[in-house]
């Protein structure tokens, strides 16, 4: 995969779930010691193609977040683990 230099995290709104998974997807970076990435959150209405690298959304988003370009999606919006595990992949880590 590319280099990944942004991420947008988003949800049907654009308030807690998406917040909650900008802000674990920042602590899942550090813990693996990736650098210089942006993490921001949107609601779904707002993500357009090229607007990140990587796209995380909740499971049923995900076709729309491919719509939009590389994407991983959760189904635990604000599991830690799962989101360290599905950042090493997209990292291919």
């Amino acid at each position: 995969m590319e280099s990944i230099k942004k991420i947008v995290c988003f949800c049907g709104s654009g308030l807690g779930s998406s917040f909650m998974m900008e802000m674990n997807c920042k602590k899942a970076l550090t813990s693996l010691g990736i650098e210089g990435v942006t993490v921001e959150h949107t609601t779904l209405a707002d993500i357009t193609p090229g607007m990140a690298d990587l796209f995380v959304c909740g499971e049923d988003l995900l076709p729309q977040a491919q719509k939009a370009g590389n994407s991983i999606a959760l189904k635990n919006l604000i599991s830690l683990p799962e989101m360290t595990e599905k950042l090493k992949g997209a990292f291919g880590l």
